[in-house]
């Protein structure tokens, strides 16, 4: 039987934390910073935790990474 492999996009899109959550990225974050505001920057430099319903439905994909 073959082994299930992580899929490699999201395996660079996604972390797991420490305590099993999965950190997510933002979009709108790598270039022509310098056309938005501070405040949204701001928001921007964090990066949340990804929501239980889409945790779930990438389940399968991200289940190699650590």
């Amino acid at each position: 039987m073959p082994k299930m492999k992580t899929h490699s996009s999201l395996k660079d899109r996604v972390k797991v934390t420490g305590t099993g959550k999965v950190r997510r990225y933002k979009a709108y974050k790598n270039h022509l910073m310098f056309g938005k505001g501070k405040s949204q920057k701001q928001r921007l430099g964090k990066s949340p935790i990804m929501a239980s319903g889409d945790v779930a439905r990438l389940k399968q994909q991200i289940a190699n990474l650590k």
